[in-house]
């Protein structure tokens, strides 16, 4: 909203209307479910075209000598591999579910007080930097 025009217009139109609402929660999850299916559909048209053109070798030799089928041998790495640590996340996952969860998950919650200990994740760290060193949204 604190764009110079289009602030407000652009609010509403992702809210999906004047303030958060249903409307907003089925946008996002909507989003949030098509997305995955488009990074996909874009990953696999991409693998097409370099499957058609090849890949750029900045050399510009051809070395068809050096090349290795990718069907046997890396098909059956990737199936190993998916495999190992599928079975050791369900290891984990079975044996001791609360291993890698937070201990603040077990302590009872209390709606009036937050912890004062709080704080977001290293990779939102940035953006909390940014909206602590600002005391107003407009400055």
């Amino acid at each position: 909203s604190a764009a110079p025009y289009i602030g407000t217009e652009l609010v509403q139109w992702i809210w999906g209307g004047f303030s958060v609402d249903n409307a907003t929660l089925t946008r996002f999850f909507t989003f949030h479910f098509i997305l995955p299916f488009i990074i996909a559909g874009a990953s696999i048209l991409h693998l097409l075209f370099l499957h058609q053109t090849g890949s750029s070798n900045p050399t510009g030799l051809n070395s068809n000598l050096d090349k290795i089928p990718f069907h046997a041998y890396y098909s059956y790495k990737d199936i190993f591999g998916f495999a190992i640590m599928l079975a050791l996340l369900t290891l984990l996952s079975t044996f001791a579910p609360n291993l890698l969860g937070d201990p603040d998950n077990f302590t009872p919650a209390n709606p009036l007080v937050t912890p004062p200990h709080i704080k977001p994740e290293w990779y939102f760290l940035f953006a909390y930097a940014i909206l602590r060193s600002i005391p107003n949204k407009l400055g």
